[in-house]
Order: C-alpha cells, then sequence, then structure tokens
C-alpha cells in the first residue's frame, strides 16, 4: 500500500493521528484503541489476500466474508470486553538454499484482521520518526529505492568502504519485553500494548507439535515487519545517525531492508570505528551478527588502470550482486546482476515445476510458467541484468522442453516441433522493468 492509498483509505481520526504524529516526534499516544473500530477491521479484512493460507481454523478469506458484517460485529466485541484471544499459528517451513528451510507462522483469518487493523495504527504513529535509511515494508518504498540509493551514493564516489551484516535469525532473536519497552516510548494506551502483546505471545502448532515461544515475533505476520523495523530504529537507524554518524569524520550512508542492512563509509577510518563497535550493539539487545556473513570489505571506484575483472570484491544485498564494471568509454560504474544462489534457486524451481505439471496441457502451463517468469523480471529486471535473465530464460526453455518429451508421446518432442510450440506460446522476453541508475 502506497502512502497515498494509505491517507485515502483511512478514517479521518487516523488522519488526525498521522498529523500530530508529524508535528511531535517526541509526543506519546495515550488514546488509540478506539481508532480499532468495525470500519478499521473491515479496511484490514479488505487488504487481506484473496488466496491466502489459511490458519489452524481453516478458515478463508471468502467464508469469513459472508457473513461479515456480523463477524466483525462478534470480533469488535470481544476486543472491547478484552476476550479477544489469537489462536496459534500454523508453521510451514519454507525451502531455502542448501537444504535449510524458513519457518513461517500463518495466522488465521481473524488473526489477519486484527494484525492488519494495529498495523494501520502503528504505521500512522512511526512512519513520521523512521529513518530515511528505511526502506523495508513501508508505504510508498520498496527494495528498488534502497538499491537505487546505494547505487547513487557509489557513483557519486561517497563509498569507498562496505560493511555487509547479517542478523542471525533476527525475528526469532527479537526480545519482545525490551520490544514492548521500545513501543512505550511512544504509546501510553495500555489497552492498544495488550492487542499487541496477543498478536506476541501466541503459540505455534508445527504438524502435530505445539509450542509457546519465548522470544521472537513469527515470520508471517502482517504485524510482523512493522515490529521489525520498530526494534532495528531503536537498535540501528536511530542509534547510527543520532550518535555515531556525527562523531565520524567522512561520509556514512545507511541502507536497510527489514533485517538486511549494509553501511557505507567514505573513509576507512570510519568504517573500522563502527566495525569494532557494532556487534556490541547488537548483542546488548539479544541479537547477533553472523560471524562469517558479516563483514568489513573496500569498494571503491577501481582506478582507471585497474584490467577488466579486477575490480575490487562483490556483495548481496537483497537478492543481487552489486560490482564494479566497466562501460564503452572504459570509466567503472557500480552494477547489479542477479545473486548466483537466487538465480540457481529460481531455474531450479521452475524445472520442478514443468516436472509436476507435466501432465497440464500446453496451455496451462505456458500460463503457469509465464506468470513464475514475469514475476522473477518484474523484479530483476533492473538495468545492466539483461545477462542472467536471458540465462534464467535459456533453463527455462530447456526445461520445458525436456518435461514435454517425457509426455509419453509417440515422436519425440524435436527441437523443431518445439520452436513451432514456442510461436504459439511465446514466453516473456528480458525487459528492463526498474531504471537503478
Amino acid at each position: 500500500m502506497t502512502a497515498a492509498s494509505m491517507a485515502d483509505d483511512v478514517s479521518p481520526k487516523l488522519l488526525e493521528v498521522m498529523e500530530r504524529a508529524k508535528r511531535s516526534p517526541q509526543m506519546r499516544f495515550s488514546t488509540l484503541a478506539h481508532l480499532i473500530d468495525e470500519e478499521a477491521l473491515k479496511r484490514a479484512y479488505r487488504r487481506v489476500r484473496k488466496d491466502a493460507a489459511v490458519g489452524v481454523d481453516g478458515v478463508t478469506k471468502e467464508q469469513y466474508g459472508q457473513a461479515l458484517d456480523a463477524s466483525i460485529a462478534n470480533l469488535h466485541t470481544r476486543m472491547k470486553a478484552m476476550r479477544y484471544r489469537h489462536q496459534p499459528l500454523r508453521r510451514v517451513h519454507i525451502p531455502k538454499e542448501k537444504g535449510k528451510t524458513r519457518p513461517i507462522g500463518i495466522s488465521s483469518l481473524e488473526d489477519k484482521v486484527v494484525q492488519g487493523a494495529l498495523r494501520e495504527v502503528l504505521e500512522a504513529v512511526y512512519e513520521p520518526i523512521f529513518s530515511e535509511a528505511s526502506y523495508g515494508f513501508r508505504p510508498g518504498r520498496s527494495a528498488h529505492d534502497a538499491l537505487r540509493t546505494l547505487n547513487q551514493g557509489l557513483a557519486r564516489g561517497e563509498v569507498n568502504w562496505i560493511l555487509e551484516a547479517d542478523i542471525e535469525s533476527f525475528f526469532d532473536s527479537l526480545d519482545r519485553k525490551v520490544l514492548m519497552e521500545m513501543l512505550q516510548e511512544r504509546v501510553a494506551d495500555t489497552s492498544f500494548l495488550r492487542l499487541i502483546g496477543k498478536c506476541l505471545h501466541v503459540g505455534v502448532l508445527d504438524s502435530d507439535e505445539y509450542s509457546e515461544p519465548s522470544e521472537g515475533t513469527v515470520q508471517g505476520s502482517s504485524l510482523s515487519p512493522l515490529l521489525g523495523n520498530v526494534y532495528l530504529h531503536h537498535v540501528l537507524d536511530q542509534w547510527l545517525e543520532r550518535d555515531v554518524i556525527p562523531e565520524l569524520g567522512g561520509k556514512t550512508l545507511l541502507v536497510r531492508y527489514a533485517d538486511d542492512f549494509v553501511i557505507g563509509f567514505e573513509r576507512e577510518d570510519d568504517a573500522k570505528r563502527v566495525w569494532g563497535v557494532l556487534g556490541q550493539r547488537f548483542e546488548r539487545y539479544g541479537l547477533r551478527l553472523h560471524p562469517e556473513k558479516t563483514r568489513l570489505l573496500p569498494f571503491g571506484r577501481p582506478d582507471k588502470g585497474e584490467p577488466k575483472g579486477k575490480g575490487p570484491a562483490t556483495f548481496d544485498l537483497l537478492g543481487f550482486t552489486l560490482y564494479w564494471r566497466r562501460t564503452r568509454n572504459g570509466s567503472w560504474m557500480p552494477s547489479l546482476k542477479t545473486r548466483t544462489a537466487r538465480l540457481r534457486r529460481a531455474i531450479t524451481a521452475v524445472a520442478e515445476w514443468c516436472r509436476r505439471h507435466r501432465h497440464l496441457s500446453v496451455k496451462d502451463q505456458h500460463a503457469g510458467l509465464t506468470k513464475r517468469i514475469g514475476g522473477h523480471f518484474n523484479y530483476f529486471g533492473v538495468n545492466g541484468n539483461l545477462r542472467s535473465m536471458r540465462k534464467l530464460l535459456h533453463y527455462v526453455v530447456r526445461a520445458w522442453r525436456k518435461w514435454l518429451s517425457r509426455r509419453g508421446q509417440r515422436k519425440p518432442l524435436n527441437w523443431t516441433r518445439f520452436r513451432g510450440i514456442l510461436q504459439r506460446f511465446p514466453l516473456p522476453a528480458p525487459r528492463i522493468k526498474v531504471q537503478i541508475w
């Protein structure tokens, strides 16, 4: 939801909170719970995706909406009487590279509605004070905006050193008590804070195993990204901008998207100074920087006489690898390409999809592949990344032909026949969708 659409789809009372938050960055809000009325809950319901995964109760958005007015009225009555209880989360595991998985918690539909209403109010309170360096899960901001800001700093020569950081299991390690103390600096409404607590202190059902984690906020909740932003606003953004950068000798650039961030430095001594204290700062709040994935590296513009391919080390951010490349006139410019692990994962996922859906008609397979390839190109279609996108398309074409050939036809599907299929059902061509520079 963009900042403009957010302003168009909220109540006058919430707009008033937003204006007061802008005027008074130090203000504590004593009355917020009343903003979560039936209309706010209905707005939150409308924002839930139609195909959202179901929670432990198995209720879909369509089923909940069949008697929406009565369901919302009942929910609102229970919330006012403090009888609302968050149902356990249903945990699923999303595959990652190297055989690892990412645990995701899926809330019931009603709990998603409550989380969405809470998030709407918290955004009104916190958006005016969040740092300009924060891009993740905020209205009107995107990963491309974060990459663009970093690329501009590199191109201007303001960044010669990069501190690439990785927080180990951030959402699982977040200290709930500390988080509530942070929220209390801005929110004095105990009823509102109690509702947030109900969304934090919730059980998890993983297959047949039930547990009640004492720390963290489960990934998958629509409220978790905003609470994570509040936490890192205090731990990193505010601390760096208010206490650290004024004491440094050169320019410093922070770019953070949720728990992924890099810090760029103009001077080596500034970089090493922050590098020396950053880990201690995070440990103070129960967080730990990954010792192997957190590093300090030189990343200044190479000399004009530097041979091609001999630029500084690369680093990764938001699915991309950032590196220096030669332009046609011989100068160096920062550029992006799809991270190797992400590209490999996309190729593997599409090939597996072709295998599992080879029984579908060619028309239906084409529709599924077009959707998947198009989604990939929409994100990774930044200028300078055509080579990676063409590589993906190359392997998609090979995988599609391979699994179409295993459908038991009498004649093998040779390349001549397959090219005829591609003419009737063309796959999306790699195109630049986003200008980073």
